[in-house]
């Protein structure tokens, strides 16, 4: 992934800090990404969600609403209101930048503002919301016993993570006015809800109201215990496979380049983050995987490793293979399964002495065959095992071409 600082007006026309976070590759589509209540686009949540988007060719913008993070304005003359017109005005943003969004991803009261927001971007066609309040005044509660003072005096200063706030009474006056049932009543956007039971800032109860009032296509996936901010690493990564896989049913995806002398596709591989191993993968511009190390050789252990991945490659290639032979033959094969496992040995121990390095990799595979199989046919599927491509590939002398390549400049959508 490749990050660019942008900015763009908001709604009053103050400049909005905002990051568009970029694939390397081709963008097959946009989303905007926007933020809890008093955070900011840089919470760990967001980069990671958006990290993961950007891995499988979706370009995210996550933009600092009015006031907050690195965007210029009053946060005091903000409200619910402006939020959802700041969030209209970055999607017009991504079309002026040739990225209509198709997503909208929203944290908490940012989940009820891309609610609200969506059916006024046409090119909207799917929203996902992560620990939202079904009715935005649902924020007041955590002024606690200021709520009082904001009516009586017009303003009071509100303690929020750990930071004070001015909230005016155009803020309360505004939240109690809003409502999600006309948006969540309108047909044509798949809704995705992410929730935690144990949710202390919103209750469990919000999901429920938001998922029973919106149309179909609609999920709901439980966050378990995770807390409302999403703060541990393992949360905020679920909750950002949850939101890839499950959005990509919904977008129109650009196709990828197919290039007629790679049958196979493009495999591309994008480092998570630089301090550790995990890797997102995406392969053809379709399937996802998480490749990563154990966390004994300091990996977290969140995908299988290479040479994992290396035998996942043998065994469903041996299994593929017995299946077309068996269909071709008629054979009455009802099940496969192969197990591998992998290690290095000495090439004498491992019985293959002809190699000219004196270690070798060594792939041990099981084979279990299930169905009515007589020993001829168990051993003639036994020998084509053999023949799997995989199986010859390692076997062979593969050719592998390296060439270095310059990562896009910024500005440039590639």
């Amino acid at each position: 992934m490749r990050s660019e600082r942008v900015e763009f007006n908001g709604h009053n026309g103050t400049r909005l800090a905002a990051r568009l976070d970029l694939p390397v590759g081709p963008v097959r589509a946009s989303a905007v990404f926007a933020h809890c209540f008093t955070c900011s686009k840089d919470i760990a949540a967001a980069r990671r969600i958006a990290g993961k988007l950007a891995a499988c060719g979706i370009a995210v913008l996550r933009f600092d609403f009015t006031g907050l993070g690195h965007s210029a304005g009053e946060f005091a003359n903000t409200n619910f209101s402006s939020n959802v017109a700041d969030l209209i005005l970055a999607s017009k943003y991504l079309e002026r930048r040739g990225l209509p969004p198709q997503l909208m991803i929203g944290h908490s009261l940012g989940g009820a503002a891309v609610i609200k927001a969506a059916p006024e971007v046409a090119s909207v066609r799917a929203v996902a919301t992560i620990g939202a309040p079904a009715d935005p005044a649902h924020i007041a509660q955590n002024f606690g016993g200021k709520l009082d003072a904001i009516r009586k005096d017009g303003a009071a200063l509100v303690t929020l993570a750990g930071k004070q706030f001015e909230i005016r009474r155009q803020f309360i006056d505004d939240i109690e006015a809003s409502s999600l049932e006309a948006a969540l009543a309108q047909k044509g956007r798949a809704l995705l809800v992410l929730h935690a039971p144990g949710d202390a800032v919103v209750g469990i109860e919000n999901a429920g109201l938001i998922f029973g009032a919106a149309k179909h296509p609609k999920s709901f996936v439980t966050l378990d215990d995770a807390d409302h901010l999403l703060s541990r690493e393992e949360d905020a990564e679920y909750a950002a496979e949850v939101i890839a896989a499950w959005s990509q049913r919904y977008l129109i995806l650009s196709p990828e380049t197919v290039n007629p002398a790679t049958p196979e596709g493009v495999v591309r591989v994008v480092e998570v983050e630089p301090g550790g191993f995990r890797q997102d993968v995406l392969i053809d511009g379709k399937h996802q995987l998480v490749a990563d190390e154990p966390a004994a050789v300091g990996g977290t252990d969140r995908g299988p490793s290479p040479y994992q991945l290396l035998s996942a490659a043998l065994g469903t290639c041996t299994s593929m293979t017995l299946r077309l032979y068996a269909r071709h033959k008629n054979i009455p094969l009802s099940d496969v399964v192969v197990d591998v496992t992998h290690n290095r040995c000495h090439a004498e121990d491992c019985g293959a002495s002809e190699v000219s390095t004196p270690a070798a990799d060594l792939f041990n595979r099981r084979i279990r065959l299930g169905g009515d199989l007589t020993e001829e046919q168990r051993g003639r599927l036994l020998a084509i095992a053999d023949r799997c491509p995989v199986h010859r590939t390692l076997e062979g002398h593969a050719v592998i071409k390296t060439e270095l390549r310059s990562m896009p400049k910024e500005g440039a959508v590639p």
